[in-house]
């Protein structure tokens, strides 16, 4: 098992590129050679709903798409990623259906949430619930009727297949020990999914709520100190969030760099990129895309609202022959507001770049240059396009960005110039010495330039960027000699 190396990772579900993850193996063998180092297989387990992300049971591989050795296969070319979910299981699973039977006296009674126990008064306030921070419109409960008759509401923050747990429950601390203990035998790091819900009070918004954030992650962490496991926080929310778990050293994602350089290559300014370049966490990992939408909270304060209203007017205007098939806008109930209010945007991000080839070649190539890993997701890797076809079937939104690509998509798709261009400045990030080194970002010229140096010794890699015209040049030195390694010229 490979463990955690400054290399691209992919993100890709088991069947996405591939029937299954032998499939994938293959795929990546033939057509990606050098172009990664990790992979974050997305859930890969028996799952009741929201692909993957509704877990029955880890102690398995779907058999749909392999089994435990497969793991182990990819493990030794590439270190792995997997999900846990560490705020809700599935209503399928042994636990919840043995709770549905047994009532009271289920060993697993404490491990779910009851709606009405939760709140002093048995019901939330009305200032309770304007505090509360919510993902969907409806309350974040579902109603079950136990075989024993008794009804009961019980905390649910997202789909109908997924139930939230108590972290504090002695049965959910078993169950956290026994599967992450599974899991990190098999990767190196792994995903904490859905985290921030995991901290409720009443009273409070109930996501990232201090100090039982702190808490919970120390209960979160305990079962991968004894391995030596990596872990990542998933948390969409305000960069300063990020920020803060990276001053307690964990590593962190920049889900802030998607809306920034949308901006930048849509504006031709590169202030706000620069900005946060400079402030950025280096432990992290960077995404353009991911199996979900393009973030818009977590740029707030580093874009102005009219800013992100630019960006999301300009992504709308993409998106409008999708919109008659959503069945639900990509929107969320805040903390403090009883409005709905925009949490991502449903678009492929080359789809949101009007698929213009040079403004995504640009985009990728400071992604690459940007502190931290990247992960390309695999509908980037392929410059896919919003796939209304999928929305047209019944699909859930985010359909839209999770295309299922056939052999033959996939040999059309990596044909393309662009992307071959891509996949050899991917093998440079993978390789060149310097981006162990340090960074430098030079200095906002207001021009709509950006330049990234990255020295390790003797080493320097250096891009030159010009968001107004979409040109960049990167340039080499290694032992005194310095070269031009790659350049697109100006519109």
């Amino acid at each position: 098992m490979k463990k955690v190396e400054n290399t691209i990772m992919l993100i890709t579900y088991a069947n996405a590129m591939g029937r299954d993850l032998a499939a994938l193996d293959d795929v990546l063998d033939r057509y990606f050679n050098g172009v990664f180092g990790g992979i974050h297989v997305l859930p890969f387990f028996p799952s009741s709903g929201d692909r993957g992300f509704a877990v029955i049971d880890y102690d398995t591989v779907d058999a749909a798409f392999g089994t435990w050795d497969d793991i182990d296969r990819l493990g030794e070319k590439y270190y792995l990623l997997a999900d846990f979910m560490l705020n809700h299981v599935s209503i399928r699973c042994a636990e919840f259906r043995d709770y549905i039977k047994n009532g009271d006296a289920s060993p697993y009674k404490d491990m779910f949430i009851d709606w009405n126990k939760f709140w002093p008064n048995g019901e939330p306030t009305e200032q309770e619930l304007d505090v509360l921070y919510r993902r969907k419109e409806s309350g974040p409960y579902l109603e079950f009727v136990r075989e024993d008759g008794k009804k009961v509401k019980l905390w649910n923050t997202f789909f109908q297949e997924q139930i939230d747990i108590n972290p504090y429950s002695v049965a959910t601390q078993e169950y956290y020990e026994r599967n992450l203990g599974l899991i990190a035998k098999h990767v190196s790091i792994i995903r904490f999914d859905a985290f921030a819900y995991a901290s409720k009070r009443p009273g409070t918004s109930c996501f990232f709520v201090e100090p039982e954030i702190w808490e919970v992650l120390d209960i979160g962490m305990k079962p991968l100190r004894a391995s030596g496991t990596e872990m990542l926080p998933e948390i969409h929310e305000n960069y300063r969030i990020q920020l803060k778990m990276a001053e307690k050293g964990y590593w962190v994602y920049d889900f802030a760099l998607p809306m920034l350089l949308l901006h930048g290559l849509m504006t031709g300014r590169t202030d706000r990129l620069i900005h946060w370049l400079n402030i950025c966490p280096r432990k992290q990992f960077t995404t353009l895309d991911t199996h979900d939408g393009i973030g818009v909270v977590d740029v707030a304060g580093l874009l102005t609202d009219d800013e992100i209203d630019l960006v999301r007017e300009r992504v709308d205007e993409i998106t409008r022959p999708a919109k008659p098939y959503m069945k639900f806008p990509g929107m969320m109930i805040k903390a403090s507001s009883k409005q709905m209010q925009r949490y991502q945007l449903a678009c492929t991000y080359y789809s949101a770049l009007g698929s213009d080839d040079r403004a995504y070649l640009l985009a990728r190539v400071v992604q690459f240059f940007t502190p931290g890993i990247p992960q390309v997701y695999y509908v980037g890797l392929l410059a896919g396009e919003n796939d209304i076809e999928a929305l047209k079937r019944g699909e859930e939104p985010r359909s839209i960005n999770r295309h299922t690509y056939t052999e033959a998509e996939l040999a059309d798709a990596v044909r393309k110039p662009m992307l071959q261009d891509m996949y050899r400045l991917m093998r440079f990030r993978n390789s060149n010495p310097a981006f162990n080194g340090e960074v430098k970002i030079g200095e906002d010229k207001a021009d709509g330039t950006l330049r990234v140096t990255w020295t390790d010794g003797t080493s320097t890699a250096v891009l030159d960027a010009d968001f107004k015209d979409k040109s960049f040049r990167i340039t080499v030195a290694d032992g005194g000699s310095e070269r031009v390694f790659y350049s697109q010229a100006g519109e």
